[in-house]
């Protein structure tokens, strides 16, 4: 029988420990089981043995313990239950396909922070760059952690859903959980600041006249700057020849370094060399102007009918449990809400957009249609 002082200190320090986090989402099932069977002990132990008065100060002390001890217990069911919701006691790994500083990268480790800085997952995140393969390389890691709730995929619509439309890569859309998408984000043309080309309409004609000889550096052959250069030659006959690279960071430090004539990535990729005058911007191919650059007209005011962005969304891979996925699309929603989203979406120019997991999936299936076409015009198949 354990007497009735330790009954409560043992009551006392498992509420402790689920207030503190000693582990991950509260107390273990260990201790809740401990304090239950306790419980059960004390009661049969009163049956055979009762309080010497109705209303003793014996009887008052003891029913104070057991609400308190009751109290810790509810709390110790309430966040393992919590923490049964799939997300293990592992720190959880952000996986990124670029190199640091690139667009995904930066996206990934503000986000990573944001869900630090609130605790809403209770666990730390760390970010992980898996570049290689035009993303082949995380999205196969992502692949081989099938239902492990500690890896989430930090998604760029673009790439992933040109590896999704190649058979060969065993990289279909359900290989992952869709979990949220924050935002479109859209693609900047930019060349060094002493470049010839002096509009978007010199760099056109330029590809007309010169057909494949004008250099454009990407970060992936297949993904949105690429599909970007299709709807130039589709829609206006200009053609220009690719060279890729392993992040959209990489990509405009060669443009500001005179390597490459140009490059179509995203605007937090390339700010700084815009700031310091080494890239001028031709044209964004976004709905509207950008803020940070005002001057630089629409692709849609130039007369020509291209909108092309990355959209920056998150997954989990697949099989992982239907409580994990809610216990992390619920924690990103937060994120979402929050100021600090708020204020990293209008610095980096983002096109504030959420979708929750349903939706998300729909929007892959759906935009995967028209990357099919895209990969067939290129010779991808």
């Amino acid at each position: 029988m354990l007497p009735q002082a330790k009954r409560g200190r043992h009551a006392a320090a498992i509420g402790e420990a689920s207030r503190s986090g000693r582990q991950p989402f509260g107390c273990s099932a260990v201790e809740a089981t401990f304090v239950a069977r306790r419980f059960f002990v004390y009661k049969l132990y009163r049956k055979t043995h009762p309080f010497k008065s109705e209303g003793s100060e014996e009887m008052n002390k003891t029913k104070r313990a057991f609400a308190r001890a009751g109290l810790a217990l509810a709390i110790a069911f309430s966040a393992g239950a919590a923490g049964a919701q799939g997300l293990s006691g592992k720190p959880i790994e952000f996986v990124v396909h670029t190199s640091p500083g690139g667009g995904t990268d930066v996206y990934a480790r503000a986000i990573s922070e944001m869900l630090n800085r609130e605790k809403l997952l209770g666990h730390p995140i760390t970010v992980s760059n898996r570049t290689g393969g035009a993303g082949a390389i995380a999205y196969n890691y992502i692949k081989t952690r099938r239902g492990d709730p500690s890896v989430v995929l930090t998604v760029a619509t673009g790439t992933l859903l040109a590896a999704a439309a190649r058979p060969e890569l065993g990289l279909p859309l359900d290989t992952y959980t869709p979990i949220a998408l924050f935002a479109i984000d859209p693609q900047v043309i930019v060349v060094p600041v002493d470049s010839k080309y002096a509009t978007m309409k010199d760099l056109i004609e330029a590809g007309k006249r010169e057909p494949n000889k004008i250099g454009i550096a990407i970060t992936s052959p297949a993904g949105a700057a690429r599909l970007m250069l299709y709807h130039l030659d589709k829609q206006l006959g200009a053609k220009f020849n690719h060279v890729a690279f392993k992040g959209g960071a990489d990509a405009v430090t060669a443009v500001a370094g005179g390597h490459v004539p140009f490059a179509a990535e995203n605007l937090s990729e390339m700010f700084g060399f815009i700031e310091s005058k080494r890239l001028r911007v031709l044209a964004v191919s976004g709905d509207t102007r950008l803020a940070a650059v005002p001057n630089a007209p629409t692709l849609k005011e130039l007369g020509y009918a291209i909108n092309v962005g990355t959209g920056r969304g998150f997954a989990m891979p697949a099989g992982v449990s239907k409580e994990a996925a809610t216990a992390m699309e619920t924690a990103l929603k937060k994120v979402h809400d929050g100021a600090a989203w708020k204020d990293f979406a209008a610095k980096n120019m983002y096109e504030n957009r959420y979708m929750g997991s349903a939706e998300f999936a729909d929007y892959l299936q759906r935009r995967r249609v028209e990357i099919q076409d895209f990969l067939a015009y290129i010779g991808v198949k």
